[in-house]
């Protein structure tokens, strides 16, 4: 018999069974193959913690390596077919317990699941009557093959027996679509990794102090996040203080904070496999200096701006443009950029200082899926979706810049990165800012450090 009351990561077995359901009906005739995330290795025998591919996550919720779940909108029988690793007690005893076949059948509500060794011989098969195969290409080596040996039987025989896939396509076409649209337990496991994140970013904050280290901090935070239940970090956390700030993506973390310091926290919990996403910047020290300060509220100008503009029927592109705005207006107050806005907007002027994007999808992956345009026209904002709001401002050093519009050595702002990071859920009548509980107001972020 099977669970019903089987929930896996918080989400009920109902709801896996749903999104399966649905992509079946949009497969048509077509099927759909998802691998398992590949283990990683550190070096040598020396394995990675294990993270689930997120897709195979989604329409499933198992959580084992070495699987692969095959989905065939063209089928009566076995139109979902699970792929899991055999029982071993021996390899058990090394690793941890496994499902198996026949448990993964009735925990899982799949019509067939069968021992990973036989997917050589049964996958063809399973494919033999699609006429197109969902799957992405160069992820997974030996199941790719198998899919190839699917189109080349079609491509000898096909035309004599009017069966068999013809093309290969990405699961993504499907699937993002899905997965752009939060439901309520995906919402629910989304609050509670921004929760956790939020006490990760308060034990780092009162941990700041001059001449701690960026590590020391990403330890406390880190810590904080293992304590409220995540498993782990959702993405390498960034700790970048005084010009490493101004480096995107620093994630060395290996730098002493300088009493006159900016410090640049970009990090976010995994709780239920879902990814918070936050960025918060104050002074290492408790004091903003004019200069840091001033740069700060233009940012933080543009972080409001660009919130206001979120609700159903906006595009993704309008909240972007109000941040950009309001950034190129504080550019040119701070003495940086001198014009017209409307000009300087138009040659993208802000870019030397503002060169990524406002917004990110956020949800199973810290860069969740979904087109930002689509049929040539910008996404309009649903009830569901959850991105990122993150406008910043880098103004690079000058020894570490030699493309143009870099920073005069004598720049008030030089060496100064700073980056506000929100993450905001549609909702049928506007936004909800799911960050809201950490402060933005630089006075308000200022009072958190050092435990004050």
């Amino acid at each position: 018999m099977q669970d019903q009351s089987a929930n896996f990561k918080g989400i009920p077995a109902e709801v896996f069974r749903n999104r399966r359901e649905r992509v079946l009906e949009e497969l048509g005739d077509g099927a759909m193959v998802l691998p398992a995330a590949p283990i990683l290795y550190r070096s040598r025998d020396s394995q990675l913690p294990y993270r689930p591919d997120s897709e195979l996550f989604y329409l499933t919720g198992f959580s084992e390596p070495e699987s692969l779940l095959v989905l065939r909108g063209f089928a009566e029988e076995e139109r979902a077919v699970l792929f899991v690793r055999p029982r071993d007690s021996t390899a058990e005893q090394w690793s941890g317990s496994r499902l198996g076949p026949d448990r993964a059948r009735e925990r899982f509500s799949v019509d067939a699941a069968h021992p990973i060794d036989e997917m050589g011989s049964r996958l063809p098969g399973l494919l033999s009557h699609a006429r197109r195969v969902h799957f992405r290409l160069g992820r997974h080596r030996q199941v790719e093959g198998l899919v190839v040996q699917a189109l080349e039987e079609a491509r000898s025989r096909g035309s004599r027996k009017g069966r068999g896939p013809r093309s290969v396509v990405d699961p993504g076409e499907i699937l993002d679509e899905l997965r752009l649209r939060k439901g309520p337990e995906e919402i629910a496991a989304l609050r509670e990794a921004v929760r956790v994140t939020v006490e990760g970013f308060r034990a780092a904050l009162a941990a700041t102090a001059p001449g701690r280290g960026e590590w020391q901090l990403q330890a406390e935070l880190e810590a904080a996040f293992r304590r409220e239940g995540a498993q782990g970090p959702a993405f390498a956390t960034i700790v970048g203080s005084g010009a490493n700030a101004c480096t995107l993506h620093y994630v060395a973390n290996s730098h002493e904070l300088g009493p006159d310091d900016l410090v640049l926290l970009d990090a976010g919990a995994e709780v239920r496999m879902y990814a918070g996403d936050i960025t918060r910047t104050f002074p290492a020290g408790g004091t903003f200096s004019p200069p840091q300060r001033a740069v700060y509220e233009v940012v933080e100008a543009a972080r409001i701006a660009a919130v206001e503009q979120i609700r159903p029927g906006v595009t993704i592109q309008d909240a972007h443009d109000a941040a950009v705005r309001v950034l190129t207006e504080g550019l040119m107050e701070l003495g940086v950029l001198s014009g017209s806005v409307d000009e300087l907007i138009q040659r993208k002027a802000h870019r030397t200082y503002f060169p990524h994007r406002t917004s990110h999808w956020l949800g199973l992956d810290t860069h969740d899926p979904g087109d930002y345009i689509r049929d040539g026209e910008h996404r309009r904002l649903e009830p569901g979706m959850v991105l990122t709001v993150e406008p910043g401002l880098y103004f690079v050093p000058a020894s570490v810049e030699d493309g143009e519009g870099a920073a005069e050595p004598d720049h008030p702002y030089e060496g100064i990165g700073v980056r506000i990071e929100d993450d905001v859920l549609v909702t049928s009548d506007g936004a909800e800012v799911l960050t809201r509980a950490l402060p933005t107001d630089a006075d308000e972020i200022a009072a958190m450090v050092g435990g004050r």
